[in-house]
Parts: C-alpha cells; structure tokens; sequence
C-alpha cells in the first residue's frame, strides 16, 4: 500500500542573501537556502525531492562539496543565522524523511554564518575533509574531518572586518590547501597551510569595493582564482609556480606585477599576477562561478568559463577569445521590467548548458543553451514561490488550482502543469493575480474565477480572472475551454496592469492594447516617457510562464473595492453558494472587532454582527450556509444562523457562543472549521487544544431553540503544542470517519480521524493516523490547511485517483505545500 501521506509539490524560493546561497552538484541536484530548511531541487525533473531540516535560522551559505576525481557529490554544508554549519550526507535518492539523512552540527562561531567552502584532501572513500566558513563575528574557523570526526582547528581573526566569502583550493601541482577571503576591506587575502596552520601570505589589492564572491579554479595546471565586487568589476588572478612563469614571459615583454611567495612545506616558489579585469556590470557583482570541471579522458578538465550575476538585473558568460586569450562578454540574460532589483547569486549546470540565478525577490531564473554553436539562452521553468511568510491558502471551488497570499506583498496561483505527450503533472506558479503594496493576509474564492483579498489596509479587494489568463490556464491544464467557462463574455477583459504609483489592478481590454502601441509612437521621448508604466502584453502559453511574464503580464482586473472595516483586515471568509463574504479585522476593542457581512451581486454591506472584545481570527460558513462561526483572540467562538433574507441579502443572528463559564479554550482559538454535512465545527487554540462541537445528542435542524445546546462532542486532544491551523475533509474514510488535519506552531502536520461514538464524548473518538516527519512539514508555524473540495488528485483522471484527498498547507517558512492523502489507508 501506498504511503499515507506524500509531498505533492513545494512552493518556494531562495533566502534573500548575498551570494552562495544556491549550489548545483554534478548529479543535476539543485542545493538552496529556503527560510531554515537547504531544499533540494530536481531542474530537469522539476520536482522538489526533499528539504534538509536541521538550522535554527535562514539559510545563508550552501555548498556541494566536490570530489576530486569527478563522482557524484555525496556531502553538503550549509550555515545560517543561527551561528552554525551543518555538514549533511546525501544518498542520492528521494527522501522526505529525517532518518535517511546524516548531519553534523559545527558549533563555534558567534554570530551568523554567511559564507562556506569545503574541499577533500584525498580521492579515498573515507574522504578527509577541510571546511572553511566565515561569519559576522569577524571571524574565518576552519575545521577538520579525520576518522569521522569533525573539529575547529584553526580562528583566523579578521579585527573589525568582515569576510564576505570564503574559497579553498590546493596550490599546483601539489596538496598544499589555500584560502582565498575577500571582505570589507576591498582586498583579497590569502592564507597558505604550512605546518598545519593557516598563515597569511599575501594580500591582493585593486578592488575598490567590497568584495563579494572569490572562487578558484585549476585549470591547464595553473590555478585561477576570480573574484568580484561592490566596484561593477571582476578581477581574474593566476597562480602558477616562478619557474613556469619565467620560461613563459621573454625579457623584453611587458610584465604585469607579480606577487611572489614561497611555501616552505615544499620549498616551491610561486608567482600571482592579474589576469584580466572584467567591466561589463554597472551595478554591484554579487557572485562569481567557475562551469564546473568534468571528466575527459580519465582526467578532470576545467572550461575557461565564467558566470556573474549583478545588482544591474544581469548576468554574464565570460570567455577568453581564442586567438587573442582576451576575456569577452559572450552571452547576457536578465529580468526584463517589473519592481526587481537584480540578482544576488548564480549557478552553471554541472555540464553548462545551463545556468540559474536568483533575484532580490528569491525568484529562480533558468535559461537554457539553445544550441552549441548559437549563443542563443532560453527562459526555461523552474520553482517558484513566496519570499516571505505565507498567510492564507485556497482551493478554488472545482479543486483545480490553489492561490495563495503573504507578507511579500503578493497573490500567488498554482496549478497543475499537464503535458500533451507525457503522464508526469507537476506544479507550477502559472499567475501573479496582485502584487500589492501591503502584506496580504487573507483570501477567499467567490466561485472560480473570483477572489477577494485582505492585507495590511482596511479595504478588501474583489478580482476577476481574466480572458489571457482563463485560455492560458486552459492549455497548461489541459481542461478544455468549454469546461472553464461555457459562456466567455466578449467584453472580459485581456488582461490588468498597475498604473504609475497606483495600487489597484486597472483591467486592460483589447482596444487599450493597439491604441496603447499608437500613444508609445507619438509620445516617444517626452517627458512621461522618463516614468514608463509597465502595460500588459497578452501572451498565449502551452507551458508556464517564466518569472518576467508573472511580473508583468499575469496581474487580474480588480473589480471591487470595499470600505468598512477600521483597521487592517485580519480573516475573510465566502459562503459556498458564492453570494456573501465574510470578514473582520484587526481589532482591541468591541466596536471593531465586528464581523461586516458583504453582497456579492451588489458588493454593499448587508450587515454588521458584533459580539467578540478582541480580532476575529478565522470566519468559516457551514457546507450548507446555514450557519457563521467565528473564532478569536478574545478565546471564545460565536455562531450565527441565517434567519431571513431582505433585499440586500441574507440577515445572520447570534444563536450560540461560549462565553467564561462555557469556554474550554484558555488562549486564543486561531482556526475553526466545519464537517462536510454541517453537523459539527472544530476548533484548535494556542492552548493546544482542539475540539469538536455540536448538538451531540439531538437531531440536525435550523428551527426552535436547539442550537443553544451546542456542547463539546469530543474529548479535548492535546495536540503537543500550540495549534495554528484546522481543517476538515470534505470527504470522509471508507468507514464513514472525519478526517482532520492539524497544523501547529513549530510546523508540523498531523493528521487524525473522528467518529462520534454515543451521546457523550468517547476516549476512543480521536484516532491518530500520521504524525508526518519534519522535513515533509513546515519549519515554522502553520498559517492555514485547507483541503480540496473532492476526492482525486488535481490534474490526474486515473482509475485510482478516488483513493486520494489533496491538503494544501502555508507557512511562516515562506512555503506552500500540496499533499496527496491515501484515505484507503487513514
């Protein structure tokens, strides 16, 4: 029998930090920093195949650590703000599972870690190994692996200054490690083994910023080392050995400066010049990488190729000319408009027909070498996600893609990517609906193709899909077009675009378009024109869109605004028939902490329903719209039923609350849901409880007085630790249990089954089905679950898809995750 719960699919994005963050191993793995997990990434399988969880803070430095004589890596570091590096075996294979992974915890530094390099000292199995990482604390520690053991064996101390990247290599033609550190102080220092200590030997000057990234190479027997800087330059420096470097310069030859030294160790002498100097930035080099070497003919060969990536929404291949050995710009790619602010780090695949870069935002960009002989780079798809908290997630109403918002200030889409020729389905960002100037905070969906949204301001946002998006969503997926919208109304709009300094989304229709082409000819270099609007360019997709397309061309017509609330808006909910919203805000005092009921068809205000002291945390209507429950800060819940409708809509009134004789929650309740036949509501609170209430021994029925007899129909479940999120199955076990799942602050998601046994509540109702490990939950707190409406998995039409249920998680990890459930095996 198939596992009962398995990772689907993981939204995310690299931790914005400086370079080395993102590390690509021989094997075509993908290593990167994601919050505090190092997530490994598949590109051309384009599946996330585990997250290694062990730091206490953000990623910050990840390193594959390569082999000598061209294997498979096997071993990664990686350091992160919580002062410590973590030295992690790989197996090679798929795991979501703690135990299938080796890690050893480098303990010493003071503050956080930023950067790391590690190199074998032998080709032997029982590989020795030397790590060299650099922190804030001023500080470079290298540490030692012998006979399994790992220690610090050197502090080299840096005053007042900071390192900012570290690199390590072995002198040519011998086994002499030396540690190139570039820092704050616009030199590169550089520190040789002699007599098992690391003593600095020489300094190179010339850089006129601070240094960003140093990386070596050997290559043709001489080592190469290329670093870049805040200056926009890239200095690319050799060392060779005196002898070598004499018999190649004739006397009457123009001579660079050398900086010679002489290792006692081996009584060689060796010379450093500068090799070139390369200007084509004009923004700050964040990072600088050699293409890795391979293996030719039994020896390890190094291309004479470099990639750097900078703050001028860039990045360059360099290459030295072949007749004249000048280094040349030979390929630039980069982010095209949009609010982006270049690139931080990058990467050459192991075989270099490929490179990856990651901007301000986290964003992946993947270009891939369209031929060998063209210098023509493609835009190819990659992961995607937030780059901070995630706050709210949901299915739309079919159960055919989930949106989510966060505190990066954006509304995300994902859906499942369906290929013509193959049976793989995976998930990708196919649209960027809002991207906004508040942290979001809440959605719900107004039926398919319509959603309302909640930041950090007191207006609620209502969105319509538009016509580009409905038909590009219709060739990813593969749902034909009839099925998506029997009736595409001809005056939908194509698209939306921000205007200049604006925040709402202004639909764009087809005639903006062409006369928008004519207004860009006749104002061509007036004065407006020094503060371009970014328009909406229709794009008809089969594949999903890259990062600049979800920038510029994915946004959705806003369609409503709507005043009310006094505070920032704190939880939105929507009835299942699509004609009410729900929402509250924030709130400290009776007066705001109402809950303002809102029309659909007429967007005004239907009513106000106060009762709670303190914010409303999470509004959920019943299956049957029937009934309203609240649950808030002030630990108590209330319900409320539909009574009448007037013109406006439908009026709610209070029919049953807790209060501080019949509360049981003793902190506050953060999530609240109901089961799918509207019988029965959970709850989970900070007191780590979660419970289950309804009218246990009486029939269902919405008239009388009888839901005043509302009552816990549970025992109280210690869920372990504080409970953030809750959320029930629409559809129940084989044998007629609820299925609950239960997300909580320190990440994890378990998950259990609930069957009322009798009148009154049974030790034996809540059954614990799986507690999942570490590495497939979230490193930080669980935001919102919300599982999809219908049995099946999103995307697939298979004979066994009725055995499966698909949880759609978020989190303060920055993460978005989709689950495929087993019920056949809950």
């Amino acid at each position: 029998m198939a596992a009962p719960v398995s990772v689907c699919h993981v939204a995310c994005c690299a931790n914005r930090v400086g370079g080395g963050v993102v590390s690509w191993g021989r094997e075509g793995l993908l290593a990167f920093g994601s919050c505090r997990d190092v997530v490994l990434y598949q590109p051309a399988a384009r599946r996330t195949v585990a997250a290694l969880r062990g730091h206490g803070g953000r990623v910050s430095c990840v390193r594959w650590i390569r082999r000598r004589d061209g294997a498979t890596e096997t071993e990664l570091v990686s350091g992160a703000s919580d002062k410590k590096l973590i030295l992690w075996e790989w197996n090679g294979t798929e795991v979501w599972n703690d135990q299938l992974v080796k890690s050893v915890p480098l303990e010493g530094h003071t503050e956080a870690v930023c950067a790391v390099d590690a190199i074998y000292q032998s080709d032997e199995p029982d590989l020795n190994l030397l790590i060299a990482s650099a922190a804030s604390d001023s500080t470079v520690r290298i540490w030692s692996r012998r006979d399994s053991e790992v220690k610090c064996i050197e502090v080299l101390q840096f005053g007042n200054g900071f390192v900012m990247d570290v690199s390590l290599s072995f002198l040519p033609g011998s086994n002499v490690p030396i540690l190139a550190c570039g820092g704050d102080d616009c030199k590169i220092n550089l520190f040789i083994q002699q007599n098992g200590q690391f003593q600095k030997t020489l300094t190179l000057p010339g850089h006129e910023d601070w240094i960003r990234g140093v990386e070596w190479a050997i290559c043709g027997g001489d080592l190469f080392l290329a670093s870049c800087a805040q200056d926009c330059l890239i200095r690319i420096w050799k060392v060779c050995t005196k002898s070598k470097q004499f018999s190649e310069i004739e006397d009457d030859s123009i001579r660079l400066k050398e900086n010679i030294f002489t290792v006692k160790d081996t009584d060689t002498t060796y010379a450093i010049t500068l090799e070139s100097v390369l200007a084509g930035h004009e923004n700050w080099v964040y990072a600088v990488h050699w293409q890795p070497s391979f293996s030719k003919g039994g020896s390890m060969q190094q291309p004479m190729r470099i990639l750097s990536a900078s703050m001028d929404k860039t990045v360059i291949i360099w290459e030295p000319d072949k007749e004249s050995g000048v280094w040349l710009e030979q390929v630039r790619v980069g982010e095209v408009g949009g609010n982006t602010l270049g690139f931080f780090d990058c990467q050459f695949s192991p075989d270099g027909s490929m490179i990856i870069a990651h901007a301000f935002h986290g964003a992946f960009h993947l270009w891939k070498q369209a031929s060998v002989s063209k210098k023509e780079w493609t835009p190819e798809v990659v992961i995607s996600g937030h780059f901070n908290s995630v706050e709210d997630v949901q299915w739309d109403p079919e159960g055919e893609f989930i949106i989510s918002v966060g505190s990066d200030q954006t509304t995300r889409l994902f859906a499942p990517w369906k290929r013509k020729d193959e049976t793989e389905v995976t998930w990708h960002e196919i649209a960027r609906p809002q991207v906004h100037g508040y942290d979001m905070r809440c959605l719900a969906m107004i039926g398919r193709f319509q959603f309302v949204s909640g930041a950090d301001e007191k207006v609620l946002r209502v969105f319509c899909a538009p016509k580009n998006f409905i038909e590009n969503f219709s060739n990813i997926t593969g749902i034909p077009m009839e099925k998506l919208c029997s009736r595409l109304s001809s005056d939908l709009p194509e698209g939306a675009t921000v205007p200049a300094l604006g925040l709402s989304n202004k639909a764009v229709f087809e005639g903006d378009i062409s006369a928008q082409v004519a207004e860009d000819e006749e104002t061509f270099n007036t004065i407006s024109n020094q503060y371009p609007e970014i328009y909406f360019q229709p794009l008809i997709l089969t594949e999903p869109p890259q990062e600049d397309h979800l920038l510029q061309n994915t946004l959705w017509p806003e369609v409503q605004k709507l005043y009310g609330h006094g505070y920032e808006i704190f939880c939105v909910a929507c009835n299942n028939s699509n004609t009410v919203i729900a929402s509250a805000c924030k709130a400290s005092k009776k007066e705001h902490a109402a809950i303002i009921l809102w029309s659909t068809s007429s967007w005004k205000k239907i009513q106000s329903l106060p009762f709670h002291n303190l914010t409303v945390t999470q509004l959920a209507f019943s299956p049957n719209d029937k009934l309203l429950l609240a649950v808030s800060r002030d630990r108590n819940w209330s319900l409320w039923r539909e009574e009448d409708s007037s013109e406006s809509g439908p009026v709610f009134s209070c029919c049953a609350y807790t209060d501080k004789n019949t509360a049981v929650h003793s902190r506050i309740i953060w999530s609240c849901d109901w089961t799918p036949d509207s019988k029965y509501f959970v709850t989970g609170s900070r007191d780590k409880k979660v419970i289950i209430w309804g009218q246990c021994d009486l029939p269902v029925t919405t008239e009388g007085s009888v839901l005043d007899s509302i009552k816990p129909c549970s025992t109280v479940l210690d869920a372990g630790d504080s409970v953030t999120a809750v959320s029930i199955s629409r559809v129940l076990t084989p044998d007629g249990r609820y299925v609950v799942a239960i997300g909580l602050e320190n990440g994890k998601i378990n998950f259990y089954t609930w069957k009322q046994s009798g009148q009154e509540p049974s030790v034996a109702d809540w059954t614990k089905c799986v507690e999942m490990d570490n590495s497939q939950s979230h490193a930080l707190a669980v935001k919102r679950l919300c599982w999809r409406h219908r049995e099946g998995r999103a995307g697939h039409n298979d004979e066994n898809n009725s055995e499966w249920l698909q949880l759609a998680s978020c989190g303060a990890d920055h993460c978005v995750k989709i689950f495929n459930v087993n019920r056949f095996a809950l």
